[in-house]
């Protein structure tokens, strides 16, 4: 069964958003690359819940984005395309954590999907 791992927040103004979730519900930020991407820190490890991030919006892009884990990021494409989701972004490789794909319900919502690969590289 796959679980939701990673959320993505999107913002007009990302500086003015982590100030707002540092201040209301205390979470930390780190930069992340060379992008307006920041890595959220909710909790301490060991608690309940999950980490993600926050970055600038992009036009058409969803304000938020929950990424599952998958066993095999080539078989749960597959998967949502067989059952009549859609493809955003095939696969994409995130150095050092693993390859990630961007997929649509047949609703019209967006799902990252996280293949695990500490080894993973462009």
């Amino acid at each position: 069964m796959s679980r939701v791992v990673h959320f993505e927040l999107a913002a007009d103004d990302p500086t003015r958003a982590l100030k707002f979730y540092e201040k209301v519900l205390g979470w930390t930020f780190t930069k992340y690359g060379e992008m307006e991407y920041y890595l959220v820190t909710t909790g301490d490890a060991g608690e309940p819940g999950i980490n993600g991030a926050l970055q600038k919006r992009i036009e058409a892009w969803p304000a938020l984005v929950n990424t599952v884990d998958v066993k095999s990021l080539e078989t749960a494409v597959a998967a949502v395309e067989g059952s009549g989701g859609t493809v955003i972004e095939r696969r994409m490789v995130i150095p050092g954590v693993g390859y990630l794909a961007y997929v649509k319900d047949t609703e019209g919502n967006t799902l990252g999907m996280m293949q695990e690969d500490l080894n993973a590289k462009e």
